[in-house]
C-alpha cells in the first residue's frame, strides 16, 4: 500500500527523521489560513498524487507571494496530473501539501527497501539527489552506494558511517555526519517497526544552515502486516486505486488491471505470468493479472469473472486452469454461477488440466454457455487472440 508525501512525512516526524512545516490542504481557504500560520519566506504547494514526476508534470508550485497561495491551491486541486508512473489517463489530484521553503545546499538520494539477494534491509543512496534514481542507475551505476543491514543484530553505527563516508559528507559538510547517522537509525526503525516495503527520500538536503531535512518522501507499506497497524489503514486513499482492484481485493482475490484487451483468469501466479506472455507472443496485450489461488470457492471465482467483464477493454477471456489445489470442476461452476448475473457478450476460451478437469469440462459444456475448449496453452492463446482481433 503506498501513501501520500504528507502522510510519509508525519511517519518521519514520528520517527525523528527531519521535514519540513507544511499540512495537509484541500481547499483555498485552507491554502490561506495555514500560509498566515506558516508565515515562511517561500511557500511550497504540491499536488499529491501517488505517482512520481510531478514536478515535471506541473504539480508543483512555489512562491513568495503570501497572497497567491491560495490561486495556486484552486489551479492544483481537481487537475489531472500526468507523468511517467501514471499513464495517460493521468491521476485527479484531490490534496495538497503546502509547506516552507528550504536553503538548498546539497541534494542527496537516500531509500531503505529489502535486498531480494539476501532477504536483508538494505539502504541505497547517492550524492546525486532529486534524479531519479533508475537514471542514475543506469547512466552512472558508480554513484549507487549499497549498505545491508544484518537483521538478526539490527542497525549498527557502522551501517550509517559506512554510507555517510562513502558520499563523502565528510568532505560536503563534517557537522552533518553524526545527525544523518542518527537519521539513517531512525528510517531503519520505522521501516521494520511498520513493516514498510520502501522508504525513500528523493531529495534528502542539506541546508545552508548544515541541518538535513527530507524534502520530500515516500513509503511503502507489506500489505501483508497491514494488519497489524490501523493507524497505517487509516492512511489508505481509495481515490488513488483502480476501482476493479480494490473490488478484487474486498473479494481476496490477486488482481491488478493492465492495458491490454485480454482478461486472464488464472490459478497461480506464475502460471498466471506465463499466460500473460503467451497472449503477447500470440499477437495481442493482457488486460489484467488474475490469481484466483489455491483456496479459490465458486464464489471468489464468479467475483473475479464479474471484475473481468466490468472492464470495459476486455474485448475476450481467457480462463486458464491447472488443477492442482484448486479443483477444475469448483472453476467451472464459479464461471456458470457469475453467467447467471452478468451477460458475457464476449468471446471466452477456456483451459482446464488436472484435478476433475473433465468434470470441469463437462459443467461448462452442459451450462449453455458459448465457450471454446482448449487443451493445449500454445492453441488456447491462438484461438482467444484470433476471437478478439490483435491489441491495436
Amino acid at each position: 500500500m503506498n501513501v501520500h508525501e504528507f502522510q510519509a512525512k508525519s511517519l518521519f516526524a514520528q520517527f525523528g527523521v527531519p521535514v519540513p512545516r507544511g499540512k495537509e490542504i484541500t481547499s483555498p481557504e485552507a491554502a490561506t489560513a495555514w500560509a498566515n500560520e506558516l508565515n515562511t519566506p517561500v511557500f511550497v504547494v504540491k499536488a499529491q498524487i501517488h505517482a512520481g514526476g510531478r514536478g515535471k508534470a506541473g504539480g508543483v508550485k512555489i512562491t513568495k507571494d503570501k497572497g497567491a497561495v491560495a490561486g495556486l491551491a484552486k489551479e492544483l486541486i481537481g487537475k489531472t496530473l500526468v507523468t511517467h508512473q501514471t499513464g495517460p489517463k493521468g491521476r485527479k489530484v484531490h490534496r495538497l501539501l503546502m509547506e516552507e521553503g528550504a536553503n538548498i545546499s546539497k541534494e542527496l538520494y537516500l531509500s531503505l527497501l529489502v535486498d531480494r539477494d539476501t532477504g536483508w534491509p538494505m539502504f541505497i543512496a547517492s550524492t546525486e539527489g532529486g534524479m531519479e534514481i533508475e537514471v542514475v542507475a543506469e547512466k552512472t551505476p558508480e554513484k549507487i552506494i549499497k549498505e545491508s543491514v544484518d537483521p538478526a543484530v539490527g542497525f549498527q553505527g557502522h551501517n550509517g558511517r559506512n554510507v555517510a563516508f562513502a558520499l563523502g559528507l565528510q568532505n560536503i559538510e563534517p557537522a552533518v555526519i553524526n545527525p544523518f547517522v542518527q537519521m539513517l537509525g531512525n528510517l531503519y526503525r520505522l521501516f521494520m517497526e511498520k513493516h514498510a516495503a520502501l522508504v525513500e527520500i528523493n531529495p534528502l538536503i542539506i541546508t545552508k544552515e548544515k541541518t538535513l531535512v527530507a524534502l520530500d518522501g515516500k513509503v511503502s507499506f507489506d500489505d501483508n502486516g497491514l494488519f497489524k497497524h490501523e493507524d497505517v489503514q487509516k492512511m489508505r486513499d481509495l481515490n488513488e486505486e483502480e476501482p476493479l482492484e480494490i473490488e478484487a481485493n474486498e473479494n481476496n482475490l490477486n488482481y491488478i488491471k493492465l492495458d491490454g484487451n485480454i482478461g486472464c483468469m488464472v490459478n497461480g501466479a506464475g502460471l498466471a505470468m506465463a499466460t500473460m506472455d503467451v497472449i503477447k507472443l500470440a499477437g495481442s496485450e493482457p488486460a489484467n493479472f488474475l490469481d484466483v489461488g489455491g483456496g479459490a470457492t465458486k464464489e471468489t471465482v464468479a467475483a473475479g469473472f464479474r471484475i473481468l467483464l466490468k472492464d470495459p477493454n476486455v474485448k475476450g477471456v481467457f480462463i486458464n486452469i491447472f488443477g492442482g489445489i484448486v479443483r477444475c470442476d469448483r472453476i467451472a461452476h464459479g464461471v456458470i454461477e457469475a453467467a447467471k448475473e452478468v451477460k458475457i457478450a464476449v468471446p471466452l476460451v477456456v483451459r482446464l488440466q488436472g484435478t476433475n478437469a473433465e468434470e470441469g469440462r463437462k459443467l461448462l459444456a452442459e451450462s449453455g454457455l458459448k465457450l471454446d475448449a482448449a487443451n493445449d496453452l500454445w492453441e488456447a492463446a491462438q484461438k482467444i487472440v484470433k476471437l478478439t482481433g490483435k491489441a491495436a
